[in-house]
């Protein structure tokens, strides 16, 4: 797909102040510094529209990039970053909960996870909740440039089981730095939209 326009409209906390002009929305869910304002950046050819951080933790709201006009990504913030009080996660839970379980507009869920480690029970958790409300999921498993060839077959393997996926879902391999898998993304994107 060719990127002409992109533009984060909204850093939302609640339901009202979602876009409410029925545009498709993909939701990007991952841990934090896991690399999903790498992959939206990617996808979309721009450096920084989707801003990354080394200190992780730093996307607090549910983040609206339009596409084309065509429809949004959604930076939802990331989980399992300890420096974050506990009362704060709390209040990112009720909101992503709150986007998950409600949001009519959301066609799919890209799970980003780092195929160099083994998913992590948050990963594991954030997996099984989307399932749990019957959300298409594609489990995009990035850094792949950082995993030598003859190893990366057993790596992908160790995310699929670990995560358990649905044969229904989508398990991709990507990488932000070489673009590796960028075409297949919008081709599995393109179903949803």
């Amino acid at each position: 797909m060719k990127v002409t326009e992109a533009e984060i409209v909204i850093s939302a906390v609640s339901k009202k102040q979602y876009p409410n002009d029925g545009l498709p929305e993909i939701a990007l869910a991952g841990r934090s510094n896991v690399g999903k304002s790498s992959f939206i950046n990617k996808l979309i050819n721009r450096k920084n529209l989707a801003r990354t951080s080394s200190k992780p933790g730093k996307t607090q709201t549910l983040n609206f990039y339009k596409i084309n006009e065509a429809f949004y990504f959604v930076d939802v913030p990331g989980y399992g970053y300890a420096k974050v009080s506990k009362k704060e996660r709390e209040k990112w839970g009720v909101m992503m909960e709150e986007y998950f379980e409600l949001r009519e507009t959301l066609k799919a869920v890209l799970l980003i996870t780092d195929v160099r480690h083994e998913p992590t029970r948050d990963d594991i958790q954030m997996y099984d909740f989307l399932k749990y409300f019957e959300l298409p999921v594609i489990v995009v498993a990035t850094k792949l440039d950082k995993v030598p060839k003859s190893k990366r077959a057993k790596h992908i393997m160790r995310t699929k089981e670990t995560l358990n996926i649905d044969s229904e879902d989508i398990l991709l391999p990507f990488s932000s730095e070489t673009g590796e898998g960028k075409d297949e993304a919008w081709r599995y994107l393109r179903q949803f939209l």
